[in-house]
């Protein structure tokens, strides 16, 4: 491994690291209140039937809130986004974007389901954990996500983006993200796998709408110190 790739794994590593403890506790907060706060379990019904009555419609426009509606919207009003792009054409494209991602994440996790059952035994949750991790998100997750944010930001250009996409995009860019994502989501990943199958999608909602929310908080600060 290089110099500059470890140079950018650890940097990404040290930018993470809190919000990722942050999301980490959050979650594990999510995952204690449906197992031992009673007076929690309305909320939590509340939201297992509307997974359970509308499915993969649920995963499309509850992932489309989650991670884009909301976190778009902090981004307009604090002032983050290009003054030049079409507000509007950029908010449709992240709710088709998040929400077709949240319906692919529900097949994913259905078929994790199927594999290896809904147990809360370590050997089924180490498993799932792993396919995941190492193969969902190295493979698949990682390169598509940054893949369509980066069209996006190339204002919809196939062009510039295939320019971008070159050797130091797989060996450095890719690596740094997936590194930087082990290090938050393996814990976050075996909460959500530990709830109930018709909550794994919404308490995965809640962890990508804070881990967005928290890194354009963080972003915005260190753009903040470096003006």
């Amino acid at each position: 491994m290089s110099v500059l790739i470890k140079h950018s794994i650890v940097a990404a590593l040290k930018k993470n690291l809190l919000p990722g403890l942050v999301l980490q506790s959050f979650a594990l907060i999510i995952l204690l209140l449906y197992f031992f706060v009673p007076a929690a379990k309305p909320v939590f019904s509340w939201f297992n039937d509307l997974k359970e009555a509308y499915g993969f419609g649920y995963a499309f426009f509850a992932t489309a809130l989650f991670g884009g509606v909301i976190p778009f919207t902090y981004l307009w009003a604090t002032g983050q986004l290009d003054p030049s792009r079409n507000v509007l054409g950029l908010l449709l494209f992240h709710c088709v974007f998040w929400g077709y991602k949240g319906m692919e994440v529900d097949a994913f996790y259905r078929l994790q389901g199927i594999l290896f059952g809904y147990e809360n035994t370590w050997q089924t949750l180490l498993a799932k954990v792993a396919v995941d991790q190492f193969i969902y998100t190295v493979f698949w997750v990682t390169p598509t996500v940054v893949v369509g944010l980066m069209w996006a930001d190339y204002n919809y250009s196939f062009r510039a983006c295939r320019q971008a996409i070159n050797r130091e995009f797989f060996r450095i860019k890719i690596p740094a993200i997936i590194f930087s994502n082990w290090l938050v989501w393996f814990p976050a990943i075996a909460i959500v796998y530990s709830m109930p199958k018709d909550l794994q999608i919404p308490l995965f909602n809640l962890v990508l709408c804070f881990w967005v929310l928290l890194l354009s908080v963080l972003n915005k600060k260190s753009h903040s110190v470096s003006a």
